[in-house]
């Protein structure tokens, strides 16, 4: 990055940029942890030397942070996926259900902006589709951060909602779903996309209204493929082009992933015929009256589904990540 000249090329700095965020996010955890390792045997032999109480609890303190660090980093170590350290395509699909549906959606995109927010990661609108009445019919967002692909992964499939509906005049108990969806950002696919199999459709649209750190923008390109039925839609830049350029990149990674799917059984359960989410595979139940939020996967759960929508989903992706080490170990 010192050369002379490096700025010249924009797009190869940013990739160089993009490589060298991605190895410190590695590196720097691990080094950080070394740190706090030799500083607390240096407070320990101080303590030692003085027989001080206090300099021993704040050694405990200390100990207690180098112990959330260790944490951290063993976490790490289970995102050993290939695309675990790309940013990502997040997107949020409201089921069958017309208003309630759309509602969850909406619900389910302010807890996941509240856990992108805890988490630093960068996030932009590319489309969105507002419900009829209230909430969302879908939306797609670009999430970039560190391993953002690695730990959104463990949110990928159906989510239910059980809850009094507020929409019902007769307070009657309904089932809401929606689905999420993650591919990751690919600099290099092998996937071909020939003009002749793209229905391409250029059009202008008025924004919706934007979530906390989500960009509004107005122009649009919609992208479907042919053989596949897959279709993507991109609002996000200020030309239509830029807009195309990121819908084929979409549709790229979705294609790839389907490909995968046909490798690794489990995606193939998330995942129906052409592509798309299937219903009925709910990863997790949010059932409000019950105040109880459960991960069919893991049977991680808790009784606090307040905290959990307004973003606290760390435990939930913990819980698979280990879920999912353990199952490469025994297969």
């Amino acid at each position: 990055m010192g050369a002379p000249g490096f700025w010249e090329n924009q797009e190869t700095a940013q990739d160089v940029v993009r490589q060298l965020k991605a190895v410190k996010g590695v590196l720097d955890p691990a080094a950080a942890l070394v740190k706090g390792q030799e500083d607390a045997a240096a407070m320990l032999e101080l303590a030692r030397e003085a027989n001080d109480p206090e300099a021993y609890a704040e050694l405990d303190k200390e100990l207690i942070k180098l112990q959330e660090q260790l944490d951290a980093v063993e976490l790490m170590t289970l995102l050993s996926g290939k695309n675990d350290a790309c940013d990502c395509f997040f997107s949020i699909q409201a089921g069958a259900g017309g208003t309630e549906a759309c509602d969850w959606a909406a619900m389910l995109l302010r807890m996941y902006l509240r856990y992108f927010e805890r988490h630093d990661y960068k996030v932009s609108e590319l489309a969105r589709t507002d419900g009829e009445e209230a909430g969302i019919r879908s939306i797609t967002l670009k999430v970039e951060g560190s391993y953002a692909m690695g730990y959104l992964s463990c949110e990928r499939g159906v989510h239910r909602l059980v809850r009094i509906s507020p929409f019902d005049a007769n307070k009657r108990r309904h089932t809401s779903f929606a689905a999420v969806d993650v591919l990751p950002v690919l600099d290099e696919l092998d996937v071909e996309l020939k003009e002749a199999e793209l229905d391409i459709v250029y059009f202008r649209r008025a924004a919706g209204a934007g979530g906390q750190n989500v960009n509004k923008v107005a122009t649009a390109v919609r992208v479907k493929h042919i053989p596949t039925g897959m279709i993507v839609e991109c609002v996000n830049e200020r030309s239509q082009q830029q807009n195309k350029r990121v819908a084929m990149a979409i549709l790229q990674s979705k294609i790839e992933q389907v490909k995968q799917a046909e490798r690794d059984q489990e995606l193939q359960k998330l995942y129906g015929d052409r592509g798309e989410i299937a219903w009925g595979n709910q990863i997790r139940s949010y059932v409000l009256d019950d105040r109880r939020v459960k991960d069919h996967r893991t049977n991680h759960e808790t009784g606090q589904p307040e905290k959990v929508l307004d973003g606290d989903l760390q435990l939930f992706i913990e819980a698979e990540l280990q879920r999912r080490a353990k199952s490469r170990k025994n297969g």
